[in-house]
């Protein structure tokens, strides 16, 4: 019972950990300093799909469910929860490699804005003449 709770919360963070790579960056519009943990897993999230391999936690997720007495999975879990919605057929490795730097170039976009606002907005600040 417990190890099939564990799995679900594991589950969970990965999922979490999906969005936050894929969101993250908004994030930063709201306090820069967020970009020193994004950046960072944000390279690790387009790396497990660029390279590919495999995510720690997807494997601790299996192990806690055969664990629970339930089956585990084969491939990733973008493979296995996130392309089963998204991709029916199958996730190839060209849909990996698409996910992949989609989410980089998503996320250029984002920064470019974070940081194109805050130079506008430096530019602007009280006592400063505007043109």
């Amino acid at each position: 019972m417990i190890a099939g709770v564990l799995a679900d919360a594991v589950l969970l963070v990965h999922f979490a950990l999906v969005l936050f790579a894929v969101f993250g960056a908004l994030a930063v519009i709201w306090r820069r300093w967020f970009a020193w943990i994004h950046l960072p897993y944000l390279l690790w999230a387009a790396l497990v799909n660029l390279i590919p391999f495999t995510c720690p936690l997807t494997p601790l997720e299996n192990a806690l469910r055969v664990a629970a007495g339930e089956s585990g999975y084969a491939g990733g879990f973008v493979e296995h929860y996130i392309a089963a919605v998204v991709y029916p057929a199958g996730m190839t490795r060209t849909v990996q490699l698409v996910a992949g730097v989609s989410v980089l170039v998503w996320n250029a976009v984002l920064y470019w804005f974070v940081f194109r606002r805050g130079r506008r907005q430096k530019g602007s600040g009280p006592g400063r003449a505007r043109s």
